[in-house]
């Protein structure tokens, strides 16, 4: 049987670690692919165009909206963020697993568009723990860590859009979740119809 790519969408508050968890699962195993997104936003140390982001202006980044060259995109804290098109389509024809990381402004647009997409929240043991790493990254300042801080109130209110959430306390223990959730994803009847009906057609011949 073939096996066919499944879109991802994972999102989670900001500094809960969604990027060191997709790191991890990308290095751990091979069967995913991790979008890569566009944004406005400047980079931080030790980030790179084409790695970590697509860092764009506002007016390339328009560009691009104006051409539909992005599976969605939504405005976070003052900057674009977006999903280009041509990568995530290319992954999914070969079979990988396609996450995106995205905002969720960015993932409820998908689900709009793509219902058969998984969606996962990634969450903090507690809010404490959140706080404690806004303030470890020593990248933004106290003014920034508050409105990061009330805009994951207001996501909170949306998080019953997602199907599954994942805890990211123990790194280790939170990929492997991640992973078996993902993998038994592909066996779901409603991804496999068209096996399920050649089975059905294989067993009538028989009869």
């Amino acid at each position: 049987m073939e096996r066919k790519g499944i879109l991802i969408v994972v999102s989670g508050y900001s500094g809960v670690g969604k990027g060191t968890l997709m790191k991890a699962l990308t290095a751990r195993y091979d069967t995913y692919a991790l979008s890569i997104s566009a944004t406005t936003r400047e980079p931080r140390e030790g980030e790179q165009d084409g790695r970590e982001y697509f860092f764009r202006t506002k007016d390339e980044f328009e560009e691009l909206i104006a051409k539909d060259r992005l599976i969605e995109y939504a405005s976070y804290c003052g900057n674009y963020y977006g999903t280009p098109k041509d990568y995530v389509e290319e992954q999914l024809k070969q079979g990988r697993d396609v996450i995106l990381e995205i905002e969720q402004q960015g993932a409820l647009k998908v689900k709009a568009k793509m219902p058969d997409v998984l969606m996962l929240f990634v969450m903090p043991p507690d809010a404490e723990t959140l706080v404690q790493r806004l303030r470890g990254r020593e990248t933004e300042s106290e003014d920034v860590i508050r409105e990061r801080l009330t805009q994951a109130v207001e996501e909170s209110k949306y998080v019953d859009r997602y199907d599954y959430m994942i805890v990211n306390e123990d790194l280790d223990r939170a990929v492997e979740e991640l992973h078996h959730l993902i993998e038994s994803q592909h066996n779901r009847i409603s991804r496999n119809l068209d096996f399920a009906k050649q089975i059905q057609q294989e067993l009538m011949d028989l009869t």
